[in-house]
């Protein structure tokens, strides 16, 4: 591993996603479209749609962040609604992806920490993962580190690679999750 691309405590940042990461976040994708089971999409999308979904995102009222050192991007992270319906505004779905170089340095931890305090804090009640391939460890893990819990397997549900691949359910409540009934002002989508 390149040592440029070791992030510490002391030098990675998680901030708000801005227009110039554009292309180091399509980068990053890219590499998951190519090469792993995180994401079913099978053609790396252009940076100017990976432009327009995270306007999309941040339409939404949502958080998009990435995770950065003095070499780079190292890594992002969004929610989005986790379905359209009213009924569910107050839930939403992470997606965290790492350059590899980074893998294993904590920049998945930071950006899922900061948007899990990002959500509860604009009125989100609920967070779901959905991650692709049970052999999925380090997502799994990674989610069951910050409080998750699995809580299904849909087996069989993408095909890629020339394989099918299941996806595992993960979730966690926000704030008082489902303790309580959300404020007046609560989620905005």
């Amino acid at each position: 591993m390149n040592a440029a691309v070791q992030p510490s405590a002391v030098s990675l940042v998680v901030r708000d996603a801005e227009e110039r990461d554009v292309p180091g976040i399509t980068a990053i994708y890219a590499h998951h479209v190519r090469t792993g089971l995180a994401t079913f999409e099978v053609v790396p999308p252009e940076a100017d749609e990976m432009a327009r979904r995270r306007t999309s995102i941040l339409a939404a009222e949502l958080p998009y962040f990435v995770a950065e050192d003095a070499s780079g991007i190292l890594g992002y992270a969004y929610a989005a609604p986790y379905r359209t319906r009213v009924g569910y505004r107050y839930t939403v779905e992470d997606s965290i992806y790492v350059d590899p170089a980074a893998v294993g340095r904590g920049v998945g931890r930071a950006l899922l920490e900061r948007l899990i305090d990002a959500c509860a804090a604009c009125g989100c009640r609920q967070m779901v993962a959905v991650i692709g391939d049970t052999g999925n460890l380090a997502s799994i893990g990674l989610h069951e580190a910050c409080g998750f819990t699995r809580v299904g397997t849909l087996p069989s549900v993408g095909f890629k690679f020339g394989r099918w691949v299941d996806s595992v359910l993960m979730q966690r409540g926000l704030a008082d999750g489902d303790r309580s009934l959300p404020g007046a002002g609560g989620a905005r989508f």
